[in-house]
């Protein structure tokens, strides 16, 4: 990014609201882990502050980050999710 490059926060109501979500998500994963010692419950809580990230970065012009790591994200928070499923099936 240039130095002269202006970012600005585009406040979309549904995009907040699903940031605000994925932090509550990612905070509750962490309590249950910390309280239970589930560690499929932090991997989601992990996931879903992944997802936050994602979107975090659609709040900006110009994003966060490029395209490819964006798809990256998304992609790692999906495998971990299913990780932490796979976890819960094998208990």
């Amino acid at each position: 990014m240039r130095e002269d490059t202006i970012m600005a926060f585009i406040p979309e109501p549904i995009v907040v609201l699903n940031l605000v979500l994925c932090g509550g998500i990612l905070l509750l994963g962490y309590l249950v882990y910390r309280k239970r010692n589930i560690i499929s419950a932090l991997f989601i809580g992990i996931a879903f502050g992944i997802f936050g990230l994602s979107h975090l970065n659609t709040l900006f012009v110009p994003p966060l980050f490029p395209d490819v790591t964006f798809a990256l994200l998304r992609i790692c928070g999906y495998l971990i999710v299913a990780a932490a499923l796979y976890l819960l099936l094998t208990e």
